[in-house]
């Protein structure tokens, strides 16, 4: 594990300011990554990023029956929806919530499933160093999007992993609540299923939100934390992972395949959703 994350030179970029971007854009993003780093043509890569009020929705959520009365909630609340091109349920992102996204190869043998979610409880644990020893990985029965890689602290959740692969790239995904309460959070997604199901009786078991298993970091360690806190020290264990950090955005012959998964990430989003907007 120790191997992955000491990388030679680890490509970093950082766009946990560009508030302006839709999550869309941040998926079409590690969807280039992705290919570029997959193909041999980048360095890793690891990623920060931050979005104005977004719920971002699986593709189980879209098939609730009511989707669209949720999807009109979440706008009164101000928060818009999308729907997302990962694994995963429904998840809030605002600027209290800082998404990392580690970008790696395949090409020099295959990376399991649960290495790459291994992978990023590891970079977290050495990210949040002193509460290491008190953060564990198990599925948080209650929080919204569990799984088996829910991380928390106390039984508190405050982080979800997921996954991308694409041309022999694998972009491990993690949003983690820095700031702000993590309950209120998880009462916005209970709010969702409650309006967008209506005790309607579905195949898939949707959870039963419980926000009170929900926390942020700030609220866990019990001391104020920034996303921009968060953000420096993630560049610091980059640089004491690494020999070389390279602080390098999207060249213009990247930008090129960047307008391709763009394209490709706004048309499948359009389908599943634009008649809610």
């Amino acid at each position: 594990m120790q191997t992955l994350l000491q990388q030679k030179t680890w490509r970093f970029i950082d766009q946990s300011m560009s508030f302006n971007r839709t999550p869309l854009e941040s998926f079409a993003m590690d969807d280039t990554l992705c290919h570029l780093v997959g193909q041999g043509l980048s360095f890793p890569v690891v990623r920060t990023w931050v979005h104005h009020p977004y719920v971002v929705l699986g593709i189980q959520d879209h098939r609730m029956p009511y989707i669209q009365e949720g999807i009109e909630g979440l706008k009164k609340a101000h928060y818009e929806a999308i729907v997302r091109n990962s694994g995963g349920l429904a998840v809030v992102l605002d600027r209290g919530v800082l998404n990392i996204s580690i970008v790696l190869s395949e090409a020099p043998g295959s990376i399991s499933i649960n290495t790459g979610y291994e992978l990023m409880f590891q970079f977290i644990k050495l990210l949040f160093s002193e509460a290491a020893h008190q953060i564990e990985a198990y599925e948080i029965v209650g929080s919204y999007c569990p799984g088996s890689y829910d991380l928390s602290i106390g039984g508190k959740k405050f982080a979800g992993i997921s996954q991308r692969r694409i041309r022999n790239g694998v972009a491990v995904q993690i949003y983690l609540c820095i700031e702000g309460s993590g309950s209120e959070r998880a009462e916005l997604i209970r709010a969702l299923y409650e309006t967008s199901l209506k005790d309607v009786q579905t195949k898939f078991q949707y959870p039963n939100v419980q926000p009170e298993v929900m926390a942020s970091l700030s609220e866990l360690l019990n001391r104020s934390i920034t996303v921009q806190e968060t953000v420096f020290q993630v560049q610091q264990l980059l640089a004491s992972l690494s020999g070389n950090v390279l602080f390098q955005p999207l060249v213009e012959e990247e930008l090129d395949l960047y307008s391709f998964y763009l394209k490709r990430v706004l048309e499948r989003n359009d389908k599943l959703i634009g008649k809610n907007k």
